[in-house]
């Protein structure tokens, strides 16, 4: 009898997860079956032909193309610029990096429209400080609304999420570390090439691979600043769901999935790296 009551209260937690599996299969699964679903039908009939459009088109494959050029250059350099600070944070006054946590958690949601328009009155053909660097003769010309100016964009709002991402991960690094290593001998480099960096790699390429997957679902930053005439996959997507003219669902469908088998992909070496070096470790 003892034994049955301690089944029936192992199974009683359960109950309070049906409403998070409930959510999760109409919001996570649902779409993503339908997605996959209707990314094989054409005309009407169940076939790979909107794969096939896709690799055959020159437009499309640009789109991949300058979608994981942003994702990949952006989180590099987001991640780069997050790591110095969050490793900055660490030495500084703990009211000053309890403010510039609080900064930085606002300024991760500034995104889309209001961060396009900022951007456009700073950084835009008649932005303040552009005329500014133009007066002084520090740039002949910069285009906002290009490749480079989308990349300044990105790392912008990458840089946030970074130290947001890698400020837990920090916490974990002992001073005293450090310490035992000069006494050895190592220098700064050294310290952080050979104890710092394997101890944060997980954190650091977990969090490359989260900055990658939000710089290619990014989609209303850069529609608002090149009113979708600069080619990235999130603005053909949209353009294929909601165009007036190229209504094309199923398409849109299938260019999703191949978005999700590259971040499945990116993912998935991500995790074997992790595993790798930890295992290196042990």
């Amino acid at each position: 009898m003892l034994r049955g009551l301690r089944k029936r209260f192992a199974w009683k937690p359960l109950l309070w997860l049906i409403p998070f599996f409930v959510f999760f299969g109409a919001f996570q699964l649902a779409p993503m079956g339908w997605v996959l679903a209707n990314s094989f039908i054409y005309d009407g009939e169940i076939s790979i032909e909107n794969y096939s459009e896709v690799f055959d088109s020159s437009f499309m494959l640009q789109g991949f193309s300058n979608s994981l050029w942003l994702s990949f250059w952006s989180a590099v350099v987001g991640l780069l610029i997050a790591t110095v600070l969050v490793s900055s944070l660490r030495r500084v006054d703990s009211k000053i990096r309890e403010a510039v946590i609080a900064f930085t958690n606002m300024t991760s949601n500034f995104t889309g429209v209001p961060i396009a328009f900022a951007f456009i009155i700073i950084l835009g053909i008649n932005g303040a400080v552009t005329l500014l660097l133009k007066k002084y003769g520090l740039i002949d010309d910069f285009n906002l609304y290009g490749q480079w100016g989308l990349l300044v964009i990105y790392i912008y709002f990458q840089v946030p999420l970074a130290v947001l991402l890698l400020y837990p991960a920090f916490d974990g690094l002992n001073d005293d570390w450090q310490s035992a290593a000069a006494l050895l001998g190592a220098k700064t480099w050294q310290y952080w090439l050979n104890i710092a960096l394997p101890v944060l790699s997980p954190a650091l390429l977990g969090t490359f691979i989260i900055l990658i997957a939000n710089a290619i679902g990014a989609y209303a930053t850069a529609y608002a600043l090149t009113s979708g005439n600069y080619n990235i996959i999130t603005i053909r997507i949209a353009s294929l769901v909601s165009g007036d003219l190229f209504l094309e669902p199923n398409l849109a469908a299938a260019i999703s999935v191949l978005v999700m088998a590259i971040l499945a992909f990116i993912t998935c070496i991500n995790q074997w790296l992790v595993a790798r070096g930890y295992h290196a470790k042990r």
